[in-house]
């Protein structure tokens, strides 16, 4: 085997499970959640406000950032997390049969989205130290592609199977605790893989000086705040998916509740099928597409049709909300198309972060720049479902597709360097 296929073989042992677990902890706490709390009888505007704020370790963990770059390698973080989330795992599914389970799951939830939050730096840290540009660019499709795997096993599989347990059992309670323990022993299966498999490049290695700790912190984001245009940045970051964040709240609800409510009446298995399976897989190859047509031709080709990609689909949830069609298939072509826009739509604005965050301290200029995407989606996702309790699933979808406005509107004024991202023997 010659050097670059050896080399290229080596990134497709880490990258692709790196993904994969990055993504898990987050479609549990974000998707999951939802689908589980609805089908135990809790309401969609409590789902909308207390799973929203699930989101808010992924918006301020830009905070304690600078500290996963100061003190140990981002291997190590990665390793430790992913014991420590296997265990926290355990610890939801016990919950799940109490009383006072709603509180007790959402305190799980909590601790779970605080891990994930810091294996995200860790991971996507990791990811850029250990690649070339033009890597990164050509692995994106790629680690999307894992990332959305995961979203297929939490929001798909994984739900099927609660469904089935729960139609065997008569008991949701224990259908979903099975659900998190068997998560449990997939993420304790992951921290022994990586320990074993994630190379140590030697760029890894603690950055800034721990002894000096509060004042490394306030440097690193002064120089994140120096960035060019980081305004501009900053409102991209939190209005890119300014629609999506609403309409990802709401879409499972809409597809489990019964007809006269507005929904679809979808059992939960065939929303783990057409949701989690059928609509991850669009999304799927929507990343996969964008990220090879980015590493040809640069992300300033393709920056608007991305943009385009990621709103205009919602039109497909209301045809779905107006016309309330009985056909699984065509609900499952409605919702891939959807999805398939925004996976293709998505790859702009990771390599948007990617772009902004390069230089020193890569690592925690990029959380900072993913802090401020999930609070894009926690604040609006917090009122979408008091949005859509005032206006109906119809109206509701509706709102959404105007939502797009801000969305393309910061798009427009936003600039890229028309050669990031493209491989460097590309024309």
């Amino acid at each position: 085997m010659n050097k670059p296929a050896a080399e290229l073989n080596k990134l497709w042992r880490w990258i692709p499970s790196l993904y994969f677990s990055q993504g898990i902890p987050y479609v549990i706490v974000m998707t999951m959640s939802v689908i589980m709390y609805k089908k135990m009888g809790v309401s969609n505007s409590d789902i909308a406000l207390y799973t929203s704020w699930l989101y808010l370790p992924f918006v301020i963990k830009p905070l304690w950032s600078p500290f996963v770059d100061m003190f140990k390698t981002k291997r190590q973080w990665i390793i430790a997390l992913e014991l420590l989330i296997g265990v926290l795992f355990a610890l939801v599914a016990l919950t799940i049969p109490m009383p006072n389970y709603f509180q007790l799951t959402l305190a799980g939830f909590w601790l779970l989205a605080f891990s994930a939050a810091t294996h995200d730096i860790s991971s996507d840290g990791f990811y850029m130290l250990a690649l070339e540009q033009h890597q990164q660019a050509a692995f994106v499709g790629i680690r999307s592609m894992f990332f959305r795997m995961s979203m297929i096993t939490g929001q798909g599989a994984l739900v099927y199977l609660a469904g089935s347990l729960t139609d065997m059992t008569g008991k949701p309670a224990f259908a979903w605790s099975i659900v998190f323990f068997v998560l449990s022993a997939m993420f304790i299966s992951l921290f022994i893989y990586h320990k074993l498999v994630l190379p140590r490049p030697d760029s890894d290695r603690p950055r800034g000086e721990p002894g000096h700790a509060v004042k490394t912190f306030f440097s690193i984001f002064a120089k994140f705040l120096q960035k060019k245009n980081v305004g501009l940045t900053l409102c991209f970051l939190l209005l890119y998916r300014f629609g999506e964040s609403q309409l990802v709240k709401m879409a499972p609800p809409f597809l489990l509740d019964s007809m006269d409510k507005g929904g679809l009446g979808l059992s939960t298995q065939s929303v783990g099928v057409v949701y989690g399976t059928i609509g991850m897989l669009a999304l799927t190859v929507g990343g996969l597409l964008s990220g090879y047509l980015v590493s040809r031709h640069g992300l300033k080709r393709w920056l608007w049709p991305m943009a385009l990609a990621i709103n205009v689909p919602h039109l497909a949830y209301v045809y779905l909300a107006f016309a309330q069609p009985d056909n699984i298939f065509v609900v499952a072509t409605a919702v891939a198309i959807e999805q398939l826009g925004y996976g293709f739509g998505f790859t702009a604005f990771i390599m948007y972060m990617i772009m902004v965050a390069d230089g020193e301290h890569k690592t925690a200029h990029y959380a900072i720049c993913t802090g401020f995407m999930a609070l894009g989606m926690m604040l609006p996702g917090m009122f979408s479902g008091w949005i859509q309790a005032q206006l109906g699933y119809a109206h509701f979808f509706v709102w959404i597709c105007i939502a797009a406005i801000p969305s393309l509107g910061i798009t427009a004024l936003i600039r890229v360097d028309p050669d990031f991202g493209r491989k460097k023997n590309e024309p």
